[in-house]
């Protein structure tokens, strides 16, 4: 009897339980969005319905939070990579991430906080400002690299310059 088989035979609560125990296990390594937990989930051919059931308990619970997720993942991004608003974007909404909740996260960054981080960047990368057109390029291509807007990431370049 295959695995498919076997979870079709449980009642409602098995299917649930089966459900949670496969998320448990899922979450137990790091967090995860609610996307994410459906698609392993449905790899795991837990029925929809199941799944639905499973996530709401999940959230009940606080083990699965988007908002919360959003939040941590800028944060570390910010300060541990000096990642810019676009590229922490990108990669949120790549997770399943509602852009609603991305937006309001995002939105919580002041510009002048970000022109320090992008200057921050520059600092810890290059040993010098930019002498030349073409370090100048590589320094604004660095920037753009990590997600930060052309305009912000030209600002910071010219501060750096002046530091």
């Amino acid at each position: 009897m295959d695995a498919a088989a076997r979870i079709e035979g449980l009642d409602a609560g098995s299917r649930l339980q089966h459900a949670l125990d496969a998320s448990y296990r899922y979450l137990g390594r790091r967090d995860r969005t609610a996307f994410e937990v459906r698609r392993q989930l449905e790899g795991a051919l837990v029925d929809p319905a199941t799944i639905d059931d499973a996530l709401l308990e999940l959230e009940r619970l606080g083990y699965v939070d988007d908002v919360r997720y959003a939040r941590r993942f800028a944060e570390d991004r910010r300060q541990l990579d000096g990642w810019g608003t676009e590229r922490i974007e990108r990669r949120l909404l790549a997770v399943g991430v509602p852009p609603a909740i991305v937006e309001g996260e995002l939105a919580t960054r002041a510009a002048q906080d970000e022109l320090a981080a992008a200057i921050d960047v520059l600092r810890r990368r290059m040993t010098a400002p930019p002498a030349d057109d073409h370090e100048r390029d590589r320094a604004l291509g660095l920037l753009a690299r990590r997600g930060y807007s052309l305009e912000l990431a030209y600002d910071a370049v010219r501060s750096f310059e002046r530091d």
